[in-house]
């Protein structure tokens, strides 16, 4: 029976089952150009639209990667990068723009929920952060994403797959990853960043990720920081939106 259970995790490690990682985050202990984790979408059809949502907590100041999606004609077909505290850089088709933080967090980190849309039609693309919306601004009009997604945590790919920069890995914890193909509402991303109820993203779910990872990462649960006595992210709240 043992031996029965055992070949059924191995196979389920190997094939990458989906799995609920609620309560769950990935970290990434250190600087590294071979720590990452690799997700898995079924979903191939060329993207028109796009809402990416997750929380993290990190301390660098430097730049670093927080969701890489790479096809394979382009390596930045949709990166969302941090390129210094209070800047975020959304790339869709190699082109980026940037989008300052509504408002910085000062003192010791904590967690943050961000989420960046973006939709082909017309080319608007937007940062939230902790539920609050930035200025919108024009990104890649009438691109559509096209070809089998490679999406990475940890690392910017500079190529499919692979060829990662030490300088721009990401340092911290990660968390609640979900991936749409439509521009979520105002209401909805308040209600994701709640943790109240939503509907979870139909090309990545957090609570039925496939995933493997690949150096020194870890899979833990999440656990109290600086900010949670304060924190606003209560998973028993309900949206108010």
């Amino acid at each position: 029976m043992k031996k029965l259970v055992f070949l059924i995790a191995l196979l389920r490690g190997c094939l990458g089952s989906p799995e609920d990682l609620q309560g769950k985050v990935f970290s990434f202990p250190e600087d590294s150009d071979t720590a990452y984790v690799k997700l898995t979408t079924d979903k191939e059809e060329p993207l028109q639209a796009v809402t990416v949502c997750l929380r993290y907590i990190s301390d660098l100041t430097r730049a670093l990667t927080l969701f890489s999606l790479a096809t394979p004609s382009e390596d930045n077909a949709f990166l969302f990068f941090k390129k210094k505290p209070g800047l975020y850089q959304p790339h869709v088709g190699n082109k980026v723009i940037d989008l300052t933080e509504v408002l910085e967090e000062k003192g010791l980190p904590g967690w943050v929920h961000v989420c960046v849309t973006w939709e082909s039609s017309s080319g608007i693309a937007q940062l939230w952060i902790n539920g609050k919306g930035s200025v919108r601004k024009g990104l890649k009009r009438g691109r559509s994403l096209q070809g089998k997604p490679s999406v990475v945590l940890g690392q910017e790919q500079d190529s499919y797959g692979g060829k990662f920069d030490k300088s721009q890995s990401f340092v911290g914890q990660i968390s609640d990853v979900h991936m749409w193909d439509r521009v979520l509402s105002p209401c909805e991303i308040c209600a994701a960043n709640e943790g109240s109820y939503f509907q979870p993203g139909n090309v990545l779910n957090w609570a039925a990720l496939q995933y493997t990872m690949h150096g020194y990462v870890l899979l833990e649960k999440m656990v109290p920081t600086y900010n949670s006595c304060n924190n606003n992210n209560n998973n028993n709240r309900e949206t108010t939106c």
